[in-house]
């Protein structure tokens, strides 16, 4: 190659290089997309007043010291506490807030809730008539008496199914409430989730508080409500209900000859050892005495081998491994003895 066409290249090399910043400075880059901008949180601070804690759907005028008319008519079914309006953080809270206690049946009996959940008056009335009319009423037809209810949550500010950064769920306003089991007079405890626990009462169950509440997410749902059972009033667009617990089947009963194999494994009774045994053979005349020792005790020789079972042990015949196949040795290089060392 030429010394000139070897400063054309060069030539030409150096011009791209010094116009390229230029061209790339003025190529317009793309317009970010809307909401892209990573959200920035402001640091909680005290509220200056209560108009700003209490948020702004609170009613001043709306304060009384009568109580509402939901309250009335809870109390009259319910044994509970009201409590004052909770406010925050962020939209978490909400008035009308009633700790429900137990739910009252008629002569003076009452269905105790444990522990006590904290809900708003709205959804505490709802579960006080789905407990009072429908659970102790369908229990009731198998003969069982409910004692009382355990629930597994209530009130608690938090995400949905607690994930950091989820939309706020429904127990952060007091609108929701878990169910884990029901105990009865007779002290026995049925998970409503338990497969062994009555299919029947657990698919009326089902269908009572799909048609009471406008959310039931149980077995099957999301993960996170296998072993209790979600309720609540969330408001939607047009009336939407979603309604997610699958009533599991029963394990089936056990085979025939599942059964008569469980019984023949069972280990045998050892038999009862008596306390005075028997004594030896007597003594009839000197044809025992010599083959006696000098204790009296029976020679070995009068001992009877005792019979015990023969038993087969089939053999079977286990293959060889394969043998391993030829190893081909290298011969050894031969080895260069050096008179000095030529690191040092």
């Amino acid at each position: 190659m030429s010394v000139a066409v070897r400063f054309c290249i060069v030539t030409v090399a150096v011009l791209v290089a010094a116009l390229a910043p230029a061209v790339a400075d003025d190529t317009p880059l793309p317009r970010p997309k809307p909401g892209a901008a990573k959200a920035v949180h402001a640091p909680w601070r005290e509220p200056l007043s209560f108009r700003e804690a209490a948020g702004a759907e609170f009613n001043s005028a709306a304060v009384t010291a009568e109580p509402s008319p939901c309250r009335t008519r809870l109390e009259k079914i319910a044994a509970l506490s009201a409590m004052p309006r909770l406010i925050g953080p962020g939209i978490c809270g909400g008035g009308d807030m009633v700790e429900l206690e137990a739910v009252r049946l008629d002569k003076g009996r009452r269905i105790d809730i444990k522990p006590a959940p904290l809900l708003r008056c709205e959804m505490a009335e709802q579960f006080a008539l789905w407990v009072r009319d429908d659970v102790t009423t369908r229990v009731a037809k198998n003969g069982l008496r409910l004692a009382s209810v355990e629930t597994y949550d209530d009130y608690s500010c938090r995400g949905r199914n607690r994930v950091f950064g989820a939309k706020v769920s429904e127990h952060g306003k007091g609108n929701a409430v878990d169910v884990r089991s029901l105990t009865f007079t007779d002290k026995k405890v049925a998970m409503l989730t338990d497969k062994t626990f009555a299919k029947d009462i657990r698919i009326d169950l089902h269908d009572s508080a799909c048609a009471r509440f406008t959310t039931v997410l149980g077995p099957g749902s999301d993960g996170y409500h296998e072993e209790h059972i979600h309720v609540d009033l969330a408001e939607r667009r047009n009336g939407y209900r979603i309604c997610h617990w699958n009533v599991l089947e029963p394990p089936p009963p056990p085979k025939p000859a599942e059964v008569a194999k469980a019984d023949t494994e069972k280990p045998d009774k050892p038999e009862a050892k008596l306390d005075n045994p028997p004594e030896g053979p007597a003594d009839d005349g000197p044809e025992n005495a010599e083959s006696k020792n000098v204790t009296g005790k029976p020679a070995l020789a009068d001992i009877a081998p005792s019979k015990s079972p023969r038993v087969e042990i089939a053999l079977v015949e286990v293959p060889l491994p394969r043998p391993r196949p030829p190893v081909k040795h290298r011969k050894a290089r031969a080895r260069v003895h050096f008179p000095f060392n030529l690191l040092r």
